[in-house]
């Protein structure tokens, strides 16, 4: 009777049937996450004003699927479309999961980055590490980016040189903007010494 009420798109996210269990004589039901390798469980006893909440739920879920993974899932239309998309994630074999800090926030998400998050990433990656633009062609970057997702979309070197150029433009403006409106003295130094060469 209860579960005609579990409409919200919250519930894609556990076990479609929770157990019941009685601690010191109060009836409780026990959501199983769906995740690979979670074993966390979350309790709702029955006897309670805020019997239908998912504030628990739903901070798992921010936990341990991510916060995009749920606003995607919050904007599907029923709680049976967001089922489709959690079990798309399941299946794509992500190894999210396995990647938690000692508190247990998710570090990467369960969704595949969008063409433009691609672009992104690969800018920052390329530009921290100090890569090559051609880097994107190498074979065993290739490999590990579309093994079980060969349609995994990566941009051309060329893309990524024009990318990088954009960026360094609309940054070297930013930070001109904020020297010239700053007030104090500032101080420039060189430190060779810092040089791969050396």
């Amino acid at each position: 009777r209860l579960r005609k009420k579990w409409t919200s798109p919250v519930y894609a996210f556990y076990h479609p049937d929770p157990t019941i269990e009685y601690i010191d004589g109060r009836r409780t039901h026990v959501f199983r996450c769906m995740a690979k390798g979670c074993k966390k469980t979350c309790r709702r006893f029955l006897d309670k004003g805020d019997r239908s909440s998912t504030n628990n739920l739903r901070k798992h879920i921010r936990k341990c699927w991510g916060p995009d993974v749920l606003k995607h899932a919050e904007s599907a239309e029923s709680v049976e479309e967001a089922r489709k998309f959690v079990s798309g994630v399941l299946q794509d074999g992500d190894i999210t999961i396995a990647f938690r800090r000692k508190k247990g926030t998710v570090s990467y998400s369960h969704r595949t980055h969008t063409r433009a998050e691609t672009r992104v990433e690969v800018v920052r990656w390329v530009t921290e590490s100090m890569r090559p633009f051609s880097i994107v062609k190498d074979r065993g970057f290739q490999s590990l980016m579309k093994t079980g997702r060969p349609g995994y979309w990566i941009p051309s070197p060329t893309t990524v040189a024009r990318d990088i150029k954009q960026i360094y433009t609309r940054t070297r403006v930013r930070i001109g903007h904020l020297l010239r409106e700053y007030d104090g003295r500032l101080s420039f130094t060189t430190d060779a010494w810092t040089s791969p060469n050396h």
